[in-house]
């Protein structure tokens, strides 16, 4: 990696943390870096998980205030989170290198969607929303967070939007609140993959260390500054780099 190309994967890794910090989908920052500057997308995908782990930390300490008095809530969601997570995990690691080549190119696609629709989702759903009901989400928010997890495991780009969406239709809670305990699930199915892939994996160390530097400064800066950026700006930059993702690994 030349001097140019690591200096481009420390500032996606900003881009990335800043971003899921928010709103999720940072993973559609960082893969198409870490493609161009000549990773194999599946090593490029497994790096870009173990570096987004202090992020993802990083986010989680931004959003402290939001998460005070939610910790029984998180610690039953963040067990389907870390069950899905790692079932995600496995199926990256056991399922034939061509199957995530043809599989990610669609997944992109399906969060750059949600990724142009979430604001019109938050309306519907915030319109939506029943009285009273589960605070925790009862089952089928339990169900839905696994499936989630399994996601993010396998390969994560825009999970925190899947999570927004679900907890904010099912919980009768503050957004702000909400996103708190969106950035401790996706931590928790971050970390366990993470875990995984480093018995099981092709790691490349420089990327990891890159994407965690840049993506902890991210976090902080998406939990303090963030919230203040044009919304439409945030998702523009999203789409953009998430069609260079597809293009490269179609063309690849």
């Amino acid at each position: 990696m030349t001097v140019w190309e690591a200096v481009a994967v420390l500032v996606a890794g900003v881009g990335a943390g800043t971003i899921n910090a928010i709103v999720g989908s940072g993973t559609l920052i960082t893969f198409p870096v870490l493609l161009a500057v000549g990773l194999p997308p599946v090593t490029a995908n497994v790096s870009n998980t173990l570096g987004l782990v202090p992020g993802s930390l990083s986010g989680v300490v931004g959003y402290r205030r939001e998460l005070a008095g939610q910790g029984r809530r998180l610690r039953r969601l963040g067990t389907a989170s870390l069950f899905g997570g790692l079932l995600g995990a496995f199926l990256l690691v056991k399922l034939p290198g061509r199957a995530f080549d043809a599989i990610v190119p669609v997944l992109i696609l399906l969060a750059l969607v949600l990724v142009v629709i979430q604001p019109r989702v938050a309306r519907a759903v915030a319109a939506r929303r029943p009285a009273g009901g589960d605070p925790d989400g009862g089952p089928l928010l339990f169900t839905g967070v696994f499936l989630a997890g399994i996601y993010g495991g396998y390969f994560g780009a825009a999970q925190g939007v899947l999570l927004l969406a679900m907890m904010g239709m099912l919980l009768q809670d503050d957004l702000q609140r909400i996103n708190g305990v969106k950035n401790g699930l996706a931590l928790i199915v971050n970390a366990v993959a993470a875990v995984f892939f480093l018995f099981t994996s092709t790691i490349d160390w420089t990327a990891v260390l890159l994407v965690a530097v840049g993506s902890v400064l991210g976090g902080q800066l998406g939990a303090k500054v963030g919230r203040r950026l044009p919304a439409p700006v945030l998702r523009s930059v999203i789409v953009v780099v998430g069609l260079a993702a597809v293009t490269k690994l179609l063309i690849s």
